[in-house]
């Protein structure tokens, strides 16, 4: 008979095919009881695991570099960061692993042709101190990534910016552990509302890139707690992300994948943690001590010296060096994250489906402007009306497009790629990263709102003939930028090429001169005081072009906080020299001299960098707060940024208890709508004596002129406790404790006190 004909059949016969799929389900799941989604996932983790083989169990604790899937699999479309097998017997689906947390990541276009709408940064998402925008953001991403057929996207990342020249801080969320915390735990959770799982990542102290293979990060255990890992530890309660991804750098003297009192202690049993723990590619460097430190999946193992968790694994389990027990726990960790997220009852589509770019872009969009900081604005020069009639408009191929950052987070745009330089002087084993720019031109946003107006554009290659165009002109607006990429650190914080020089040329010739900065960071500004304006852009994202053109003519306030600190000098920062910086140019002057194996297939990740330790002598004081310890005044503090309109704070009064909270009210005084991002500070003593601030609450409010808004927020007392170390508990101090209202770390405003009893609390 004809399928036609068949279905046809069972039509008239009255049976539909719902009905046929329902009998096929119950059958299904009467032979493979683990497959019923209405059993509790402890049940259906047991039934699963009790019929699986070894094999089986061993093949889903290590998986490949997701390009291995090329030759292994060459027509399935889900190549990314790493691939896991699952069981397909058990019904049990593969791990299909992207990068990041700015977009589904395709670096060196391992899928050719396929784009993905691009965030801003992270700094920029942390910059509008809004965990709604930060959700909205993650929850596009994994849409994207589940349409794609991805099932684990390794976003999260939640490390401190510890020091202003990290390679990677525009994947991070800043310097305060709270505001990084709920931010992070934010974007999670939007992620995995779609149905697949979110990392977070690095754990931890993946403070700088230089050496980051080698390194041993040293920090008191107290501090360490009160700074990194409550930041990890709040991104989790709020998050609750499925994986938990370790740094590739030692943390006093382990290694992160194999520390016993990061991920055992301190995440597995402190935190209940009942996800796994994958490695960073590469990040392996044992089997025995890594599985019973607590790691559970080795990832991309082309990068380790060896297959630590594939035979090795194997014959320390037969061996009884490994408990299969141990091994149990690794694979129900993995298959109950599996059944509870759905991707077991849902599994994400074999292939790519149709996804709403439009509709995404206005996300990335929402988002760039949210997080742009105006840092300046002398003269009211800023907002631009649309009445200019001479417009110069200088630098940063502001023409084609937009900076984005490089790495493993980078992101085909769905806006294009106009421009793709080399690393200038770049390592040969970084040849996939490229200086990439995203297909959001500001001239052409900005040609549109001056229909009347001559715009003129010109690159800043000769600062000379910018001034002369700059001369007379209504505006000036000159891009800067400054790029960096996982994996190299910048060596200073000056804007690179000369870009300096220009804007002092530029300003000298015409003082309404606006900057509009595309950084990754914390930059130095010699020019400040002789510009008018200064617009902290980051890297805007895919439609990074028109979100600076409607914060520029005040289509929207300039809404953004820095959320790290701005230094004035490099000496200022902790360290004022990148540790291990001359065993890394060391390294790579040797690695340069060598004659290269032809056909050599291992990769020596570490470069040849000799191992070193870094001291974090600022301890739990990150940020701001070793600013304030050390009496140091940066160039911007964290929390600054300036509005459109103005506002008045007042009502301030704290409610204290074991629950603490405070209240206020915020006021726009100014003519027009606004963005208000008040901040409270507790006054708490580190760890020699002296009070320093600490961020405890904040909230983004938008209002109209002359509006108020009566806000209320909870305080979490681990934000005013010290951490005891020996007795492994938060403790609060009886007493009135200071706080502050205020605009940015350092500044005044209303004080209240809070009353709190003593508290111990759990960690």
């Amino acid at each position: 008979m004809r399928a036609r004909g068949w279905w046809s059949w069972l039509a008239r016969a009255g049976v539909g095919l719902g009905a046929l799929l329902a009998a096929g389900t119950a059958q299904a799941q009467e032979a493979r009881p683990w497959l019923d989604p209405t059993l509790p996932t402890p049940r259906r983790v047991d039934l699963a695991l009790g019929q699986m083989t070894l094999d089986e169990k061993i093949a889903m604790v290590h998986g490949n570099f997701g390009s291995i899937l090329k030759k292994t699999r060459p027509d399935d479309k889900r190549i990314g960061a790493g691939h896991v097998p699952g069981v397909p017997r058990l019904g049990i689906p593969d791990l299909y692993e992207s990068d990041a947390s700015l977009g589904v990541a395709n670096g060196g276009t391992m899928r050719p042709g396929d784009v993905a709408t691009a965030l801003p940064s992270s700094l920029a998402t942390a910059a509008t101190f809004d965990p709604d925008i930060a959700y909205e953001g993650g929850a596009m991403i994994g849409a994207e990534a589940r349409a794609k057929g991805f099932n684990v996207l390794l976003a999260g990342g939640a490390n401190l910016t510890r020091d202003p020249w990290n390679g990677r801080n525009f994947e991070y969320l800043g310097e305060d552990p709270w505001l990084t915390g709920v931010m992070a735990g934010a974007a999670i959770r939007g992620v995995q509302d779609n149905g697949i799982i979110s990392t977070l990542k690095h754990v931890a102290l993946n403070a700088q890139e230089s050496g980051r293979y080698v390194l041993d990060a040293r920090i008191d255990q107290a501090a360490l707690r009160e700074s990194d890992l409550l930041a990890f530890q709040v991104a989790m309660e709020r998050g609750r992300p499925d994986s938990v991804m370790c740094a590739y750098n030692k943390v006093n003297g382990d290694w992160s994948c194999e520390n016993d009192w990061l991920l055992n202690q301190v995440l597995k049993r402190d935190w209940g943690f009942p996800g796994w723990v994958m490695s960073d590619w590469g990040g392996v460097h044992s089997t025995v001590k890594a599985a019973l430190a607590g790691l559970d999946q080795e990832s991309g193992q082309e990068l380790d010296r060896e297959v630590y968790f594939g035979d090795p694994l194997r014959a320390a389990v037969d061996q009884g060096a490994v408990p299969a027990a141990r091994l149990d726990d690794m694979v129900r960790r993995i298959l109950g994250r599996l059944f509870d997220r759905g991707l077991v009852d849902r599994p994400a589509p074999d292939m790519p489906q149709a996804i709403d770019y439009a509709a995404h872009g206005l996300v990335a969009r929402r988002a760039a402007e949210a997080g742009a900081v105006l840092l300046r604005n002398e003269g009211d020069l800023l907002p631009l009306s649309t009445a200019l009639k001479r417009v110069v408009v200088i630098g940063g191929h502001a023409d084609i497009g937009v900076l984005s950052g490089g790495g493993s987070s980078q992101v085909q745009a769905v806006s294009g790629t106009p421009l793709r330089l080399p690393i200038p002087n770049g390592p040969a084993n970084l040849g996939f990263i490229k200086i990439t720019y995203h297909g959001s031109s500001p001239l052409a946003a900005l040609k549109a709102r001056l229909p009347g107006a001559e715009v003129t554009y010109l690159d800043g290659s000769d600062p000379a003939r910018a001034a002369a165009a700059a001369r007379g002109a209504d505006a000036v607006l000159v891009f800067a930028e400054q790029w960096r990429t996982e994996a190299i650190d910048l060596e200073t914080l000056a804007l690179p090429d000369g870009q300096d020089a220009l804007i002092a040329a530029v300003a000298a010739a015409n003082p309404r001169t606006a900057v509009v900065l595309e950084t990754g960071g914390a930059v130095l500004m010699p020019w400040l005081g002789k510009v008018g304006a200064v617009l902290e852009a980051w890297y805007p994202g895919d439609q990074g072009g028109e979100a600076i053109a409607r914060v520029l003519f005040g289509e929207v306030d300039a809404g953004g906080r820095l959320p790290l600190t701005f230094p004035a000098a490099e000496a200022q920062a902790p360290r004022p020299r990148i540790p291990g910086l001359e065993n890394v140019k060391a390294a790579a002057a040797a690695q340069a001299s060598k004659p290269r194996t032809p056909g050599a297939t291992t990769v020596d990740i570490t470069g040849g960098v000799q191992a070193f330790d870094v001291a974090y002598v600022e301890g739990a004081d990150v940020g701001y707060r070793w600013y304030a310890r050390t009496a140091r005044e940066p160039l911007f503090p964290f929390g600054y940024g300036l509005s459109y309109s103005r506002f008045r704070h007042g009502g301030f009064a704290a409610q204290g208890g074991a629950a603490p909270s405070v209240r206020f009210t915020v006021t726009n005084t100014g003519s027009r709508p606004g963005v208000d991002v008040p901040q409270v500070y507790a006054l708490v003593p580190a760890a020699d004596g002296k009070p320093v601030r600490r961020l405890v609450a904040f909230k983004r409010l938008e209002l109209a002129p002359g509006h108020s808004a009566t806000v209320t927020l909870p305080i979490d007392p681990r934000l005013i406790a010290r951490f005891d170390a020996d007795g492994a508990v938060w403790k609060v101090t009886a007493g009135l404790v200071p706080l502050v209202l205020a605009s940015h770390a350092t500044a005044d405003g209303p004080t209240a006190r809070l009353s709190l009893p003593a508290l111990s609390l759990k960690p």
